[in-house]
């Protein structure tokens, strides 16, 4: 499954070294001027899921094979983007192709640092962002209410719920709120599907703190939690620069030492990628044999059948049945084998809906 997360906020807030440290794949430039990044920089970025590891222990594979979301290096936003300043069109259509946003904020005071915002203001920088993905929003919003009255005036009633959709997403981005807050469903949610509307993407905020603030956070940081906890997102406290470097760093005994000196049990990113992933109401499956453990991506709430077809879509069409074993099962017993002779190796059919973890085996016909 391709799924973006795109990594967005205001110039010169540290998105570019988020996306160095958080990239196992791509090398985004960093630099010290406004609208560094252009053209958008993705990276492939794997899930860590201590899950897999122990699997591989137990298994003793040829090859692990993680699941993965990709990250998306967005170009810095400006007050009037929505209007084209800056980069905003550019910007704004690359945020339409993600799945969800990492939204950088600033935290830290550096005057080496420029800044074209006034004073440290987590508020003010996250209402920036905000106003402007409304304000496109709303446009599309209105457009597609211009077409439907069209079609109302030419006498088609079917028409008659999706405007009535339409107007309450127009008050709603009229008053400055977002989409998402509406948490639309069913054929209120298909009345605007095809906008690929931005408010309505699930967010994620990444407070970029000084190194003194990296444990505790600071009065910023603070400031933008309580803003988060309000529409119910989660903010995750990081030092940028700190990642980067401990991303560039090769060894394990090298990673633990760094660790140590700052105080980290492990990156800061790896609770990031796997917020993430959680944001987009991911789960991860595995299989395990001889020959690999891989985690395979699926969306919270598939069937056996729809978690099949990840693999391969012919495992769908002819799906016959799944042997599955829990995660915690299969760590307590070591190995396939013993799950089934204790009877915790399962027959589950096409109704099954497959659980976070799950160790699946696939019968199929085709």
């Amino acid at each position: 499954m391709a799924l973006k997360a795109g990594i967005v906020g205001l110039p010169n807030v540290g998105k570019s070294t988020l996306f160095n440290a958080v990239s196992n794949s791509a090398k985004a430039q960093a630099s010290n001027y406004r609208f560094c990044t252009i053209e958008p920089n993705i990276g492939q970025v794997d899930v860590p899921d201590e899950r897999m590891d122990k699997l591989a222990e137990l298994v003793l594979p040829q090859r692990t094979v993680p699941t993965s979301i990709e990250f998306v290096d967005i170009a810095g936003l400006v007050k009037g983007a929505s209007k084209g300043e800056g980069l905003g069109n550019k910007f704004l259509a690359n945020i339409r192709e993600v799945d969800a946003i990492v939204h950088v904020i600033r935290c830290f005071e550096d005057d080496n640092i420029l800044r074209d915002e006034g004073p440290i203001n987590p508020t003010a920088d996250k209402d920036i962002i905000d106003t402007e993905l409304q304000l496109k929003d709303l446009e599309s919003v209105e457009k597609k209410i211009q077409r439907v009255e069209k079609l109302l005036k030419a006498g088609d009633p079917k028409n008659k719920h999706q405007h009535q959709v339409l107007l309450q997403c127009q008050a709603h981005l009229s008053e400055g709120k977002n989409i998402r807050g509406l948490k639309l469903e069913g054929e209120d949610h298909e009345a605007i599907e095809d906008l690929f509307l931005l408010t309505e993407k699930p967010v994620l905020y990444v407070a970029n703190v000084d190194e003194g603030a990296l444990l505790t956070g600071n009065k910023y940081s603070e400031q933008l939690v309580k803003i988060a906890e309000a529409e119910g997102a989660q903010v995750i406290v990081m030092n940028n620069s700190i990642e980067a470097q401990i991303s560039e760093l090769e060894s394990k005994e090298d990673k633990e030492m760094f660790f140590s000196e700052y105080g980290l049990t492990e990156p800061g990113l790896n609770r990031l990628i796997r917020s993430a992933y959680k944001l987009l109401n991911l789960i991860t499956y595995f299989t395990a044999g001889v020959q690999e453990v891989r985690a395979w991506t699926i969306h919270r709430g598939w069937k056996a059948p729809q978690a099949a077809s990840v693999i391969h879509t012919d495992f769908e069409k002819g799906f016959i049945k799944a042997e599955v074993i829990s995660y915690n099962d299969f760590v307590q017993y070591k190995n396939e084998a013993a799950c089934r002779e204790n009877g915790k190796l399962r027959i589950e059919g096409k109704e099954y809906v497959v659980c976070d973890g799950d160790v699946m085996h696939f019968r199929f016909n085709v």
